[in-house]
């Protein structure tokens, strides 16, 4: 699933080649992906033309004249531009045709990401951005705390939690912890401020890191062709051996989710 640094890496280069560009005609060819009636998002967005693209956590804003989207990929949603009648893919369930005699096309082999009409001026009002917690960068520690330290949940699925911190995914939650040296499976009653601290200032160096490199590509993720390369800087995800003591790495299960880490330095 494309986390923070990976819908950064998309919003950063479909900035450097959309905007200004007006939505002449938008063909969906998988209705489900639209959340209320295509029709309406279709007709509304008709002649608008693209004026910004902002990110919060995960998810994607397009900004129009008067009217905004919000777009989020899921597992494997990515966005392509093409030259205006190339070959449509299977999975490329919705176009926008836009004036410049190209197309914005949303490509997605699972068919779970999602886009929601909205208006541009109350967005960040409107579900879902609103259930949201800050990122990491605008979070405060003491916040931070409050929500988690009587929490029985481990801080790995905290991390997850959306509403807690935004846009961190598992990928960059395994790093974290691993950078924190805190076993995933602590609950939150044993995180204390100092560490809730460390574990923000975590979090911004990792995701700042990731975001330098394009983000990390570990199965399909590319934007517009360019792939991440933080890939190559993980420490503990889909690794095999600690870098720090050479243990190996354990893989099991945490509330679901594949999670990495090392017995001997996150005890």
């Amino acid at each position: 699933m494309p986390e923070l640094p990976e819908v950064e890496t998309v919003r950063r280069t479909l900035k450097n080649k959309i905007l200004d560009k007006k939505i002449h005609d938008i063909s969906i060819r998988y209705d489900r992906i639209i959340d209320g009636d295509p029709l309406v998002f279709i007709e509304t967005l008709k002649g608008q033309t693209v004026r910004d693209i902002g990110r919060v956590g995960k998810y994607l804003i397009f900004f129009l004249d008067k009217n905004a989207f919000i777009s989020h990929l899921r597992m494997e949603g990515k966005y392509l531009i093409v030259n205006i009648g190339q070959e449509i893919n299977k999975h490329e369930h919705i176009s926008f045709h836009l004036s410049d005699g190209m197309e914005l096309r949303y490509h997605d082999t699972r068919k779970f990401g999602r886009m929601k009409l909205t208006e541009a001026d109350s967005c960040y009002h409107d579900v879902p951005l609103c259930n949201l917690g800050p990122e990491p960068w605008l979070a405060k520690a003491e916040d931070i705390y409050q929500k988690i330290h009587k929490s029985s949940v481990p801080v790995k699925t905290l991390l997850l939690d959306q509403t807690i911190l935004a846009g961190i995914g598992n990928i960059y939650a395994n790093e974290i912890c691993f950078r924190m040296k805190v076993n995933p499976e602590t609950p939150g009653s044993r995180i204390s401020l100092k560490r809730t601290q460390e574990m923000l200032e975590a979090a911004m160096e990792i995701l700042d890191a990731a975001i330098v490199q394009g983000g990390t590509t570990v199965h399909s993720f590319d934007a517009n062709g360019i792939s991440g390369r933080f890939q190559n800087e993980l420490q503990v995800h889909m690794q095999k051996f600690c870098p720090i003591c050479g243990a190996k790495i354990t893989k099991k299960a945490v509330h679901g989710r594949g999670t990495y880490f090392c017995p001997i330095c996150q005890k």
